[in-house]
């Protein structure tokens, strides 16, 4: 299995892509959420594009609240805008 891209899909428009490209979110059984920069972390994964709309869309929606079943604080989404900027 060496060297076969691992896809994963955007939790917001549902497009699948190589993992590395996409911005992974976790929620560890601690029930912290953050930005896996890794893509190691244990727990469990969301991934999304590193776009605009797809942010603009994921704070819409409050998509990482469907994708972890728990309310996600505001200073999360206000983090992966933050990253997404940067890029």
């Amino acid at each position: 299995m060496q060297g076969k891209e691992k896809i994963r899909m955007c939790i917001v428009c549902r497009s699948q892509s190589d993992k590395k490209t996409l911005l992974r979110i976790v929620k560890n059984k601690d029930g912290e959420i953050f930005i896996d920069k890794t893509g190691k972390a244990n727990g469990r994964g969301a991934y999304i594009c590193k776009s605009k709309d797809c942010f603009n869309q994921l704070c819409k929606q409050k998509s990482l609240n469907k994708a972890f079943k728990c309310n996600v604080p505001q200073e999360v989404y206000s983090k992966i805008g933050e990253e997404i900027e940067g890029d």
